[in-house]
């Protein structure tokens, strides 16, 4: 196996097709009716992976894969994650795995201390009261945080008071916030507006603005989240005067920098971190730009209390000895892997320096293209370059002209890419983040991108010149019928 997925590594780049040419149901013929009643050899497991169920993946890894924010391998962390599968250890407790709980608060303090995090956001060997726990997902961040926010919002008030709780984010901020507020049950939530003008970032105008008017019609304000990197444009919220804006309501303050966190280990990257010293709460995704492989989620709190409100209940029987500090009662399952060692495995054997390279190489990468972009008069970039991605569109076309852009981008399976919508207009996304993607493959994508544009833009223009024809033709003939009548 470890053989097989070296030369799946090695050949990546000499893929044919970065996303698959399959339609929904393929693999249901391909599937035998039910499961073996008798033993199959490795080989003819492997055969069938190749032969039935590889042509259904989407190469991640592939270094022309830009569409979704990355999700990074590493063999470091590959090797820590077989080690973890071995050992097969549910550290949900200290006593259940003493090793597995004290390596998860070295290594959030290693990963706060990189990223320039308050000192609040430190484990001090689980003397609290803050400290980090790995999360599976942003998603899993987001639902915990709201507990918690719950927790504190309604400690001491009555029962009813739950039908009043407010949540606030921008209606940039990614689905997970409207489906923890669905998970948690608050009834209402607030997506507010962010503007083109302000680069699609919350302003904190907005939301004192919206907290007093839930205040004054007699709501509570429970919970706000900023986003740091945001999945449609990067955007970077005011996280300071966000912060700020919320003082004094009682809200929770999270925010969720789910890609971009990673950003926060370069120094010259620092300042859309600013603030943070005034949040509750702060997240993001190793497992997404950080060379750790799916799934791991860095989570931060600067009291860890009304978490362990919301999430604790222990029976005697789980009960720890001697150690306060059981990640049982920092998130919603019971269970849960050892995931510290990979980020222990990838510091040590990759080094911060080397990482610090890695991630300035993209940042790189993703201008070069932007520049590209912004060379070509046919095209427009409808957001600033953040970190590695780059937001473009064919400038004064109508949307389904980007529409079959892309369409025609991703038909060959060479390259592979997305789009969003920013103030309603379609857009292509290119994000930059695949462990082995180089230069070359992004001057490899904008050529792509330029022939394509060829391609469509002259479908486009003929289509319109035929429009034009018959309705002038149309005219012309309604003209004359009414002077021959």
């Amino acid at each position: 196996m470890v053989d097989l997925i070296a030369d799946y590594y090695e050949g990546l780049p000499q893929q044919p097709r970065v996303s698959p040419d399959v339609q929904p149901g393929f693999l249901c013929d391909a599937m035998p009716p039910r499961a073996p009643e008798q033993p199959e050899s490795f080989e003819a497991v492997m055969a069938d992976v190749r032969d039935k169920l590889m042509p259904g993946v989407v190469h991640w890894q592939s270094p022309s894969f830009f569409a979704y924010f990355p999700s990074n391998y590493s063999f470091p962390a590959a090797l820590a994650d077989m080690w973890s599968s071995v050992l097969g250890m549910v550290g949900f407790s200290w006593a259940a795995g003493p090793v597995s709980t004290e390596l998860e608060m070295a290594m959030m303090d290693w990963m706060a201390e990189l990223c320039g995090l308050p000192e609040a956001f430190k484990c001090n060997g689980g003397a609290g009261p803050g400290g980090g726990v790995i999360q599976g997902t942003t998603s899993e961040a987001v639902v915990v945080a709201l507990l918690a926010a719950r927790a504190r919002c309604l400690a001491g008030c009555p029962a009813a008071d739950k039908l009043k709780l407010v949540a606030y984010s921008s209606d940039q901020a990614h689905s997970c916030f409207k489906k923890a507020c669905m998970i948690v049950g608050i009834d209402h939530v607030r997506l507010l507006p962010a503007s083109p003008q302000h680069d699609w970032a919350l302003q904190p105008e907005a939301l004192k603005a919206a907290i007093a008017a839930d205040v004054a019609a007699g709501l509570i304000p429970c919970f706000a989240m900023a986003s740091i990197g945001t999945t449609s444009s990067c955007a970077v919220d005011p996280v300071a005067q966000l912060a700020a804006a919320a003082a004094g309501s009682g809200a929770w303050f999270h925010v969720d920098a789910a890609y971009a966190g990673s950003a926060a280990l370069l120094p010259e990257q620092r300042h859309h971190f600013v603030g943070l010293e005034a949040v509750d709460s702060y997240s993001f995704n190793p497992h997404k730009w950080l060379l750790t492989n799916f799934d791991c989620c860095c989570m931060w709190v600067a009291d860890s209390g009304p978490l362990k409100e919301a999430l604790s209940l222990t029976p005697v029987f789980l009960r720890a000895a001697g150690n306060s500090l059981d990640y049982k009662d920092w998130q919603i399952p019971l269970g849960r892997r050892f995931r510290s060692l990979k980020l222990y495995f990838l510091l040590r054997m990759y080094g911060a320096e080397k990482i610090r390279a890695y991630l300035r190489h993209h940042i790189a990468l993703a201008a070069a293209f932007a520049q590209a972009v912004a060379a070509d008069p046919r095209f427009e970039l409808a957001a600033p370059q953040r970190f590695g991605l780059v937001c473009f569109r064919l400038r004064d076309v109508p949307r389904e002209v980007n529409a079959a852009l892309l369409a025609e981008l991703n038909a060959g399976g060479r390259l592979f890419l997305i789009h969003t919508e920013l103030s309603g207009a379609y857009t292509l996304r290119l994000a930059v983040g695949a462990a082995t993607t180089q230069l070359e493959h992004v001057q490899a994508a904008w050529a792509a991108v330029a022939a394509a544009a060829d391609v469509v833009l002259q479908a486009h223009g003929a289509a319109a010149g035929r429009k034009e024809a018959a309705a002038a033709g149309a005219g012309a003939g309604g003209a004359g019928g009414a002077a021959g009548a």
